[in-house]
Formats: structure tokens, C-alpha cells, sequence
């Protein structure tokens, strides 16, 4: 996945969420900022995208977009229950219509035999779909394994939500 290929990405999510008149938010942990980043490398998109919380740290999570300390205690922070809350969380907290939310092992160290490096969980926040979570197993280095997780958010962010409610309008 090149920058360019990203842009593009960009372009279309922010396509369809401009002729939907919606707005999306960001909640990312290992990604680091990465969705909200080349989001913002579209031009005009101050038009569709909201805001953006990077919430790298458990207690980041739970003061910026409230998940719960029980649910990290009980989880750990990569996993399904923790991104349905942080993209349920940054929905309610920025006041858009769709919120995605990444959280993994993007390595070299922090993986377990449960959780290996490249284990990442992605949550999706609709005001009007409810939430969806998708768990993937990226392989490669760090930089792949953050790029590969952008790819999929937006991917998913596009095929699961934005897509199907251009059909309708």
C-alpha cells in the first residue's frame, strides 16, 4: 500500500461522505494518528472529518472517550470490547455520524502467544448502523503493520457503511 493508494482511499471515503452530508472521527491507538492523518491530506476535508483522538494509553482511552477501566482490566486494551467502546465513545465524544477505531500490536515487542505482533482489532460507530468490530492479523515490520491497519480502516469504513448508503441516496 503506497501513500498514493491511501490518498485515494482518502478521496473516496471523503467522497461519500460529503454527498451523505456526514462526518467522520478517528479513535486510534496503534496507528497513532496515522487514519486521521491522511484523512486530513485531502483537500476540504475540514468538510467530513470531525475531530480526531489519539488514545494511545489505557488512561487516554478511558478520559478522552470513555471506555470503561473494567472492560480494559477484563479485555486488555486490543481487543473487541475495547474498540466497540472507543469507536462508541468517540461517536458520542465529537458528535459525528461515523467513528472508527483501531487498537493492536504493531510490534517489534508487546505481542503474547494470545495476542501476537500484528494482532489488531478495528470498531466502527454509526449513529444510524450501530457498531462492528473486524479483528486482523497483519504481517511485517511496524511501519507495515500501522499501514496495513490504515489501509483496512478506511477499507472497511467504506465498504461496510459508506458505499451502501450512496446506493440510497
Amino acid at each position: 500500500m503506497t501513500e498514493k493508494t491511501l490518498l485515494q482511499l482518502s478521496h473516496q471515503v471523503g467522497e461519500a461522505l460529503g454527498q451523505l452530508g456526514a462526518r467522520v472521527t478517528t479513535a486510534e491507538s496503534c496507528t497513532g494518528g496515522w487514519i486521521a492523518k491522511v484523512i486530513t491530506d485531502v483537500s476540504g476535508s475540514s468538510a467530513w472529518f470531525e475531530r480526531g483522538f489519539v488514545t494511545y494509553s489505557n488512561d487516554a482511552k478511558q478520559q478522552m472517550i470513555g471506555v470503561s477501566s473494567s472492560t480494559l482490566e477484563k479485555q486488555g486494551a486490543v481487543s473487541e470490547a475495547v474498540v466497540r467502546e472507543m469507536a462508541q465513545g468517540a461517536l458520542d465524544a465529537a458528535g459525528a455520524d461515523y467513528a472508527l477505531a483501531v487498537s493492536g500490536i504493531a510490534g517489534p515487542d508487546g505481542g503474547s502467544v494470545e495476542k501476537p505482533v500484528g494482532t489488531v482489532w478495528f470498531g466502527f460507530a454509526s449513529k444510524s448502523d450501530g457498531t462492528l468490530a473486524r479483528h486482523q492479523l497483519f504481517s511485517g515490520d511496524r511501519d507495515a503493520v500501522r499501514r496495513q491497519s490504515t489501509e483496512y480502516a478506511l477499507q472497511t469504513l467504506w465498504e461496510e457503511f459508506l458505499k451502501n448508503k450512496l446506493d440510497t441516496v
